[in-house]
């Protein structure tokens, strides 16, 4: 099993196959660990990389040879921050890999044993990453120079077509930064994402029902796709 200086860590992650069997057998194995938390499966890279312009998540299992765009190019086109994986029956783009910055290499058909040895590099990354849980505040971009913003401040974040709204308790803030960027900043405990367009503070919501959010007098909307992780969190 993963380290044990792991066992509190709670890592998302998306696995990105075309073959069936594969994907499958995949999400078995995550789920026997029990840090790992499988947000979303994807047959298709082109869907995948436009989740993730919108979606962050930790870790990416990616397949290589696949149909629309290799893992490759994949990773080419994206540079996700994200940490990666790469799973393959094919040991020819190791190199190409590994001058990626991937995490680990897993050729198929590989068995769990191997499996965890890629899960612990990886956790061995995020358990020396600084921990945002203990920062107090964030710095911003907005028109014409970074502003903090105090985590303790935030009550919700509002997509608006090309850009953010940072509603805080004294102060709205604009900004361009994307979502998945924000999302990095912000402690995972205090933060939840519960719509394509809103980021939500936990201990800021007054009220949930059917499926609404009430903070500060505005009504947030919980969509299908955060529904799962919003009500695991609020139920800790």
């Amino acid at each position: 099993m993963p380290n044990s200086h792991s066992t509190q860590m709670q890592i998302n992650c998306i696995a990105i196959d075309d073959e069936p069997l594969a994907l499958s057998k995949l999400e078995g194995f995550i789920s026997k660990v029990p840090e790992l938390r499988l947000i979303r499966t994807f047959d298709d890279a082109v869907e995948a990389m436009g989740w993730l312009k919108e979606n962050s998540t930790d870790l990416i299992f990616l397949d290589i040879q696949m149909e629309q765009l290799t893992g490759i190019q994949f990773l080419e086109a994206i540079e996700p921050s994200s940490k990666v994986i790469l799973t393959t029956a094919y040991d020819q783009y190791a190199i190409k890999g590994f001058e990626l910055n991937v995490t680990d290499y897993l050729l198929k058909p590989f068995s769990f044993q191997r499996f965890l040895q890629a899960i612990n590099k990886a956790m061995e990354h995020f358990s020396n990453k600084k921990n945002p849980e203990n920062d107090s505040f964030i710095f911003v971009k907005t028109e014409y120079r970074f502003e903090r913003i105090d985590i303790d401040d935030i009550l919700y974040i509002e997509g608006m077509k090309d850009y953010l709204r940072i509603i805080c308790t004294g102060k709205k803030v604009m900004t361009l930064q994307s979502f998945a960027k924000i999302e990095e900043s912000l402690p995972d405990k205090k933060f939840c994402r519960v719509h394509k367009s809103y980021i939500v503070a936990i201990d800021k919501i007054k009220s949930v029902e059917r499926g609404v959010i009430i903070i500060a007098d505005q009504r947030i909307p919980v969509s299908n796709t955060y529904k799962d992780i919003f009500f695991s969190k609020i139920k800790m």
